[in-house]
């Protein structure tokens, strides 16, 4: 199908401008933009088969919880490609990253559209264009709470290569940035993996946002100075009561936010809503490996004899929260209503 149209990830590569997706269906496989070398290398990397789809999941090549949920719908599309028992490609799909409910959304969704007799590339196709215009909506929900000259902080990754498009968090900064205001973000750098100074910053480089990278420890400093107007941030499993999982660090800023009278938002689709947990303890959270905690790359950054922990997420009480935007609006964490936002 080649390049997807778009509107917001618009790159340079190869001395050529494009607009694409951070990943799509072309032909029987899967093309994705390889996030991990990201900055320094735009290159594209391609899944055929239902393995390879997972272990792009697993080691971060597509990640984001809304990428995440549509490499699991286009990973069910190659099970039905190569006749792979669709049951066992959920079980092992599923399997990768145990955080993020858009996986478990969009592989369910990819279930029920397979005992329909659904062609399930169709079915990935629909389901990819759908996040799409969802976080397209977040961003028109969410400009109207950035007012002219805001200066806004973001951590982690949460812009179309976490999205397919648009992104979550960033998407209402995009939507105001193209209105016109003057706007200003900080970007926390996102320790371990530093998503935010590699992938946020590349983003916001792209389309010529300005932008601050600043350390994970200087978020509340700003904050407290009064250089922090509202902070914005990505989601990947929302429960019932408004508690909500996203990359380590996120409960910090948001406490530091309550303490300094910051407006604290978190964006995510629908689809990101898991209303079978009643609070945010329920949410699993994922731990990765030591080692991205010890190495920056390749340069090892403590004595080789020390161990570390890796927690990949943290639960932010729905009490912190000023608001979550979706696309169906912006609600208070009390007016959380399942019928509502479907």
């Amino acid at each position: 199908m080649g390049f997807h149209a778009c509107d917001n990830m618009r790159v340079i590569h190869d001395g050529q401008e494009m607009d694409i997706r951070a990943l799509w269906m072309e032909g029987q496989k899967v093309r994705c933009i390889d996030q991990k070398i990201l900055p320094h290398q735009l290159e594209f990397i391609d899944a055929s088969t239902v393995e390879d789809m997972a272990v792009f999941i697993e080691d971060m090549t597509v990640r984001g919880a809304p990428s995440i949920g549509a490499a699991g719908a286009y990973g069910m599309a190659m099970a039905q490609i190569t006749g792979m028992d669709l049951n066992d490609a959920a079980i092992r799909l599923k399997k990768t990253r145990p955080t993020a409910f858009d996986l478990f959304f969009a592989v369910d969704r990819m279930l029920a559209a397979a005992n329909e007799g659904q062609d399930l590339i169709n079915a990935a196709e629909k389901y990819a264009d759908e996040i799409v215009e969802k976080c397209r909506l977040i961003g028109e929900h969410g400009n109207a709470i950035i007012p002219d000259g805001a200066r806004i902080l973001t951590h982690c990754n949460a812009g179309a290569l976490a999205t397919i498009d648009f992104g979550t968090a960033l998407a209402p900064i995009r939507a105001a940035f193209n209105a016109g205001k003057k706007i200003h973000v900080y970007a926390d750098e996102t320790r371990p993996r530093l998503q935010g100074a590699a992938l946020t910053s590349w983003e916001l480089v792209q389309e010529g946002i300005p932008h601050d990278i600043i350390p994970d420890n200087a978020a509340g400093h700003f904050m407290q100075r009064g250089e922090v107007d509202l902070c914005i941030v990505g989601a990947d499993r929302i429960s019932a009561s408004g508690d909500f999982a996203n990359k380590i660090g996120t409960y910090e800023k948001a406490v530091c936010a309550k303490e300094n009278n910051v407006l604290f938002y978190t964006a995510a689709p629908v689809s990101t809503f898991d209303f079978s947990l009643t609070c945010g303890f329920d949410i699993p959270i994922e731990e990765r490996s030591q080692d991205e905690v010890r190495y920056v790359g390749s340069e090892l950054i403590c004595p080789k004899e020390a161990s570390a922990r890796n927690p990949a997420f943290d639960m932010t009480p729905a009490k912190f929260l000023t608001g979550i935007i979706t696309e169906s609006g912006i609600f208070k964490p009390r007016e959380l209503d399942r019928t509502k936002l479907q």
